[in-house]
């Protein structure tokens, strides 16, 4: 063969990257090197596979059309190497997460997995939806674990488990004896929430389609953990997972509020690239936490200091 796997990694990384320097960075090479590898690869075959836009360079349509190809060639290799050095197939595993499923779920199931296969390792890449749908769809991660929709058309989906949001109060707030607000009550309130591109900012915004004008946002932040702290703290009312909420209500640091005017139930889900190779290591964790997960009705059901 003309085409050599250097040549692919390297043609692989700078569609991910947009950017010959940066790619050489991340696969540990000389920025001549690198702009070598895909001048070989481009004159080999008397093709060019991006459009240059001064230092940045974005996939043709050729480009994009051998992508997914080269991706699936370089996964496949790596098992095989792996195979070769006596190691398991299961080589190294990227996943991303939301920031709830990141911080209160996976990294209890990848725990669970990796003492399942001893020498596998993964990486867990935490950001918010928009985020993680975006590196899937790039090609950076294997697999996606997202809360909320997925509209991308280039990744494919899988429902997983229904999450519910839960607007809630710290203890001193008026609301908080009665357990309960009218949405014409909630709107009156200030709100602590998530930024714009996380899928619980989404699904509350959803929820308040008609109000949008009436919401008075006095702050967003992008962690839960500090919403839960402003909320604490008496700046306003707050909307996350009831996943992420459980222990605190169990303690009595935050009050859940119930709101049957709103609908705020929502989808955890599986993302993956349609036309990205499925390693060994991607349909085994899959199946593990499906498997975890196979008789939860709802995210806060789950019992996570006590899974195997």
């Amino acid at each position: 063969m003309k085409h050599t796997l250097r040549q692919l990694e390297v043609f692989v990384a700078i569609a991910r990257l947009e950017n010959v320097s940066r790619a050489a960075e991340d696969l540990s090479l000389s920025q001549s090197a690198a702009s070598t590898a895909l001048a070989e690869l481009e004159r080999q075959f008397d093709c060019k596979l991006f459009d240059r836009m001064g230092k940045v360079l974005k996939l043709n349509e050729l480009g994009r059309s051998l992508l997914p190809m080269a991706a699936a060639v370089l996964d496949r290799a790596a098992e095989i190497e792996s195979i070769l050095q006596g190691k398991s197939a299961f080589g190294l595993l990227k996943v991303g997460a939301t920031l709830t499923i990141g911080n209160y779920l996976a990294t209890l199931l990848i725990g669970s997995f990796m003492k399942q296969h001893q020498a596998c390792q993964v990486q867990l890449h935490v950001q918010n939806t928009n985020a993680i749908m975006q590196q899937v769809a790039m090609y950076d991660l294997d697999l996606g674990l997202i809360e909320g929709n997925c509209h991308h058309p280039d990744l494919q989906v899988e429902p997983w488990i229904e999450d519910e949001l839960t607007v809630f109060c710290s203890p001193q707030h008026p609301l908080a004896k009665q357990g309960s607000a009218s949405l014409e009550t909630i709107l009156q309130e200030s709100w602590v929430l998530r930024e714009h591109g996380s899928g619980t900012r989404e699904t509350f915004d959803h929820a308040l389609r008609h109000h949008h004008s009436r919401l008075q946002v006095r702050m967003v932040l992008e962690h839960t953990e500090a919403i839960k702290r402003a909320v604490e703290s008496g700046i306003g009312l707050g909307c996350i997972s009831r996943l992420a909420l459980k222990d605190d209500i169990t303690r009595g640091n935050l009050v859940a509020l119930a709101t049957p005017e709103l609908d705020l139930k929502r989808q955890f889900m599986f993302v993956w690239h349609k036309k990205k190779y499925q390693t060994a290591a991607v349909r085994e964790f899959l199946n593990h936490c499906r498997l975890l997960t196979r008789d939860v009705r709802r995210s806060d059901e789950i019992n996570i200091p006590y899974l195997p």
